[in-house]
């Protein structure tokens, strides 16, 4: 089987990740400035999130067989946590992700120009009577819900050919309740990268709701990841033979 080097596999998460934030997050200054100030009408939050959805599906086949396509440290985190993939990989994939998200930010401003830094960048923050709380479980059932779909995508005995779609969709489906709440980022890199571009770009930055939302997205897909495969290992336990250390490769197949 045809394999990748370590290099590649992080080069393909930088340009996915600066991909998946150029055309999901820059989406909303677009929108704005095209549509006038936020609050979002549903149709507006629509083309918002159909954007980071088809671009997670054209990430996922780009380079999902290079990489896995995970574009997303609190993924990658909970496939370590769970075993399919090494922690040893761990701290190159986040780095390359958040480098990716930084990239695709500036990429924003290269083509809105300070216009998108005056609408605010797109940057993931709570919304109007939104607290801390409220917050953060928005956050974590959002993230919950992409991750769980992420393990059920790749699991052994899905369909194969269909992690992209179902994945898109995952992502499409999330982001319309959680939106209203927090922006629905859902991922570290999505949430870092656009904020450290802001403060750079002389924007104003909510800093301080920075743990809530890295904290509330690790903690949603490592709990998604922990019972999905808890709940498939019973149904699995049984079937002979055993899956054997080969097809570990195979789980880091496809993610967002």
């Amino acid at each position: 089987m045809e394999d990748f080097s370590y290099s590649q596999k992080l080069l393909a998460e930088m340009l996915g990740t600066a991909m998946l934030v150029f055309v999901g997050v820059g989406s909303v200054p677009a929108t704005l400035i095209i549509g006038g100030s936020a609050p979002f009408t549903m149709a507006e939050l629509g083309m918002i999130s159909f954007a980071f959805a088809m671009i997670v599906v054209a990430m996922i086949y780009a380079i999902g067989h290079v990489s896995g396509c995970q574009i997303n440290p609190a993924i990658t985190v909970a496939l370590a946590l769970t075993g399919k993939m090494p922690w040893r990989s761990v701290p190159g994939y986040v780095v390359a992700q958040v480098a990716g998200a930084t990239l695709g930010a500036y990429a924003i401003i290269g083509v809105l120009g300070h216009k998108a830094v005056d609408v605010g960048l797109g940057v993931a923050a709570y919304h109007p009577g939104v607290h801390g709380g409220q917050a953060f479980v928005a956050e974590a059932v959002g993230t919950f819900i992409l991750a769980f779909v992420v393990f059920g995508a790749i699991h052994a005995k899905a369909p194969s050919g269909f992690a992209g779609l179902a994945i898109g969709v995952a992502v499409f489906a999330a982001i319309v309740p959680v939106a209203p709440a927090t922006s629905a980022s859902i991922n570290p890199a999505r949430t870092l990268g656009p904020m450290l571009v802001l403060q750079l770009a002389g924007g104003k930055v909510e800093w301080g709701q920075l743990p809530i939302y890295l904290i509330a997205e690790f903690v949603g897909a490592a709990v998604a990841g922990v019972l999905y495969v808890a709940m498939t290992a019973v149904r699995s336990a049984a079937r002979v033979p055993a899956p054997t250390i080969a097809s570990v490769p195979a789980t880091e197949g496809a993610s967002s």
